[in-house]
């Protein structure tokens, strides 16, 4: 698209179309005073395309990516390796420019990628029945929260929330229920290696429609859903499960199957990637006894009138039709082609498939857990976790997480981020390690001294310098030539290597490139000239402050 698309004769026509003489005339209801009356001050007139794409591109410079720097960031949104048909699939025209199956009778492939995607949800979740997604995670925690006072037709408007439950999600159900009769009750969180499941028990009573918990929770544990389930159906209270991390079922028992009623959740770690920031996915499920509340469409398997198998739009919360007051949900557009990216991204993995991403990422996070562990100063409050862990610093985690970001290395999320009000969780860090981060699952000592890469490193020198066999003993038998390289150089070489080059190297690696860039200065390298670099280390093993 071109930055000014519109010629002087195109403004011109269009003018005279509508019947005006000028610009001008299209704002002579505004009044006077409120129009400006010359350029905004500080603010350019105008600038060419060119210049501006040059503009945009210096911004977008100034951010570090999650895939242009070791990533340990989570905390509600995670990021994974999407295969390539994924995205590839999503593209397709007829998925691209479909919105929501208005017409459902013609909209079959719409309807029954939504159908598949309903019963891969419910699955996952544990539950009889999912609907066609929802906008994200935090807006389908509200939703859940608003059916269970559905469900207690209004009678109890207590709403029990667990203290450790994502700060945003909360915040989005404190927020809407300032426009209903809801009471929230909150708690903050506390540093422990376990959940208060007692204390989060214990705030259940009479009135309580329903009691919110996340799973696996916003400091990386694992709350004993079954126990705090049989409690609130003791009250009479439905128990809402909130999962952000849908890979983690495929380790860990899922809410349904624990007793939880409904279950919501974010979907954006299967198959939609951090976009930085959306659009996401809102995941819904629930037992079969409560879907006439669901909010959010429905999509069902039915036969038309020659028996073939087909499909429909069985259940909608009617906000486009004719009784939008009988709604269920007024904010229920389903995220129909990230479920689509998610629905495929699922169907590639397969139950197995799942269990063995799920496997892996809970060993890797035990790797990057026991590691950071060992940093003086530094605890780890888990006893028990997925992919996501707490760290206890010495000092406030946001000051180190900003430090590390000026290094390349995105930390992790500081507690005190995500609860700016809690002075005493300001050193806690939480810390993901979905695999995003694909080693070459070796130490440096255990490569150095394996018969196989020993193989490898003479086959590559000989190749190297084939063409003069005498070299190879030259530099096997001679002292070389010793480069001294600064201790700040090393640090600025491991940030320019990761933005610019895509390296992911460590004080070795970059030691080595500034070795090479300082004699080739000297002229000790002449260009043309082979050079075979060894380095053994791995940048994952440097990664503490």
């Amino acid at each position: 698209m071109r930055y000014l698309p519109l010629t002087d004769g195109d403004r011109q026509a269009m003018l005279a179309t509508i019947g005006a003489a000028s610009i001008d005339d299209l704002f002579v209801d505004v009044p006077a005073e409120a129009r400006l009356a010359g350029t905004i001050p500080g603010l350019p007139d105008h600038a060419s395309e060119m210049a501006v794409e040059r503009h945009m591109a210096a911004l977008a410079r100034k951010n570090l990516s999650a895939g242009e720097a070791p990533f340990f960031l989570g905390a509600g949104a995670y990021k994974h390796h999407v295969p390539a048909s994924v995205d590839h699939l999503i593209q397709r025209g007829e998925f691209l420019t479909a919105y929501t199956p208005y017409q459902p009778e013609i909209a079959q492939g719409t309807l029954q990628m939504l159908f598949e995607f309903q019963s891969q949800v419910a699955r996952l979740y544990g539950c009889a029945v999912a609907n066609a997604s929802m906008y994200d995670g935090s807006t389908a925690c509200w939703e859940a929260v608003a059916m269970a006072g559905r469900v207690a037709r209004g009678k109890k408007r207590k709403v029990v929330l667990s203290g450790a439950l994502h700060p945003h999600y909360a915040e989005v159900v404190r927020t809407m229920a300032k426009f209903t009769d809801d009471d929230i009750a909150g708690a903050p969180p506390s540093l422990t290696a376990r959940p208060d499941d007692d204390g989060l028990i214990a705030r259940i009573d009479g009135d309580t429609s329903c009691v919110v918990v996340q799973y696996p929770d916003i400091l990386g544990r694992l709350p004993d859903l079954a126990k705090i389930a049989e409690a609130a159906h003791d009250k009479g209270a439905l128990l809402i499960a909130v999962n952000t991390e849908p890979v983690a079922l495929g380790a860990i028992a899922s809410p349904g199957e624990l007793g939880a009623d409904i279950v919501v959740g974010e979907g954006q770690s299967i198959g939609v990637g951090l976009q930085f920031g959306g659009p996401y996915l809102g995941l819904f499920a629930c037992k079969q006894k409560y879907v006439r509340q669901m909010p959010g469409r429905l999509c069902g398997e039915t036969v038309d009138a020659a028996g073939k198998r087909g499909f429909v739009l069985t259940l909608s919360t009617r906000e486009q039709h004719i009784r939008r007051e009988k709604a269920t949900s007024n904010i229920c557009t389903n995220s129909g082609l990230c479920a689509l990216a998610f629905s495929i991204h699922m169907t590639l993995l397969g139950e197995k498939g799942l269990r063995q991403l799920a496997g892996l990422n809970h060993a890797l996070a035990c790797q990057a857990a026991d590691r950071l562990a060992k940093v003086p100063g530094v605890t780890l409050m888990n006893d028990s976790f997925f992919n996501e862990f707490t760290l206890i610093l010495p000092t406030d985690a946001r000051e180190a997480v900003r430090n590390l970001a000026d290094r390349g290395i995105l930390a992790g999320v500081s507690l005190g981020r995500l609860f700016p009000t809690a002075p005493d969780l300001a050193n806690g860090l939480v810390v993901a390690d979905g695999g995003t981060l694909v080693e070459l699952d070796c130490e440096t000592d255990f490569v150095a001294k394996s018969d196989d890469f020993i193989a490898l490193a003479e086959k590559i020198l000989a190749t190297a310098v084939a063409e003069k066999p005498a070299d190879l003993d030259a530099l096997r038998e001679t002292d070389g030539q010793a480069v001294a390289v600064e201790e700040d150089r090393i640090a600025e070489m491991m940030g320019r290597a990761s933005r610019l080059e895509g390296l992911d190297v460590g004080p070795e690696g970059a030691a080595c490139l500034l070795a090479l860039e300082d004699l080739r200065a000297a002229d000790h390298i002449v260009p043309g000239q082979r050079v075979v670099v060894f380095q053994t280390g791995h940048p994952a093993n440097y990664r503490e402050p």
